[in-house]
């Protein structure tokens, strides 16, 4: 067997090592207390504000411009709703980031409970970068 078929069969023994890994859980972290009823509820641009203090602390590029937040949901009642997923399920601070996310949304006034859904679909790719992002990483 030549050399370069044998590093063809290794990485694709790699390939399918990661392929059958069992899949990482999707869950959600609550942070907040109900609103009150004639509270004036937070704007969208508060909330992706909040979302842009918090850094993912390898690259130290905030989770909205690393397109790692897929959905912004605000509810009638003052709670926020958030789906996020992380760069692969087996990021350092899958544990940490979620909800760091929820307690920056939940301080802020206007917004009841926040709660981050940890997502793995659809997984996360550099398309979701934002240009400033993708400036910062020189990836133009």
């Amino acid at each position: 067997m030549s050399e370069e078929q044998n590093i063809n069969d290794n990485e694709a023994e790699l390939l399918k090592a990661f392929a059958e890994q069992a899949p990482v859980e999707e869950y959600s972290i609550k942070e907040g207390a109900p609103l009150k009823p004639s509270a004036a509820k937070a704007s969208r641009e508060q909330i992706i504000e909040a979302l842009r203090t918090i850094c993912d602390p390898e690259i130290m590029i905030n989770i909205y411009d690393l397109g790692l937040v897929y959905d912004i949901r605000q509810l009638d009642n003052g709670d926020v709703e958030i789906d996020m997923t992380l760069t692969a399920p087996t990021c350092p601070v899958a544990g940490v980031l979620p909800g760091q996310a929820a307690a920056a949304v939940a301080a802020l006034d206007g917004v009841g409970v926040a709660t981050v859904n940890l997502v793995w679909e659809p997984a996360w790719s550099i398309d979701r970068l934002s240009d400033e992002a993708k400036a910062l990483l020189e990836m133009f």
